[in-house]
């Protein structure tokens, strides 16, 4: 199974946080932050992941330090979760709608960190969080994960929508690029042998 379980502890966060790439998008998610949560529940749910996720953080400064440490933890699990990523597809995309807004997300588990993030957040704030902390969460898990991900908004002008949309869309993408690929599951994707 590919599994991983991730514990990290710091002085301004301690996170628990279990993976199931192979799940069935169950979710337990207790992070401190109530949309980081919801946007959390839902990657789980449209990724087909078991994620359990619970931080405690130093919310009473704001949620920035919780935020990025769940995206480091959550790309550390997918990194250790998919090993030496022999049989997985390697890419994966996924187009979402979210009623107005328009997603597209791209990704590659190549072993090399980039994050290209093209969305215009309207809202500075939705609830307690920053909007701008989209973009450090999915930071942090390409920089933990060693992956390329490309997160572009082609429409959209409600900030709740748009981030969303990334969740949702890079869930499906992240579930395309660790499928197995039938017929070739003792074979590493890549002309290198290696990733």
């Amino acid at each position: 199974m590919r599994v991983a379980e991730i514990n990290r502890k710091t002085a301004e966060t301690d996170i628990k946080l279990k993976l199931n790439i192979d799940g069935k998008g169950s979710s337990a998610i207790d992070s401190g932050c109530g949309f980081l949560d919801h946007m959390l529940t839902l990657f789980a749910k449209h990724g087909r992941f078991d994620l359990e996720v619970v931080c405690k953080g130093d919310t009473q400064v704001d949620d920035h330090h919780t935020v990025e440490d769940i995206g480091i933890c959550l790309g550390m699990a997918f990194k250790e979760a998919l090993g030496d990523k022999k049989g997985i597809c390697r890419y994966g995309s996924a187009a979402i709608p979210m009623d107005e807004a328009l997603i597209l997300a791209a990704i590659d588990f190549s072993g090399r960190e980039y994050l290209g993030f093209d969305e215009q957040i309207p809202a500075e704030q939705i609830g307690s969080f920053d909007t701008e902390l989209n973009e450090e969460f999915w930071l942090a898990f390409v920089r933990n994960s060693a992956c390329t991900l490309h997160l572009k908004q082609l429409a959209g002008s409600n900030s709740h929508h748009i981030i969303e949309g990334s969740f949702k869309a890079a869930a499906r993408a992240v579930k395309a690029a660790c499928a197995i690929e039938e017929g070739f599951e003792n074979e590493i994707p890549s002309t290198k042998g290696v990733l």
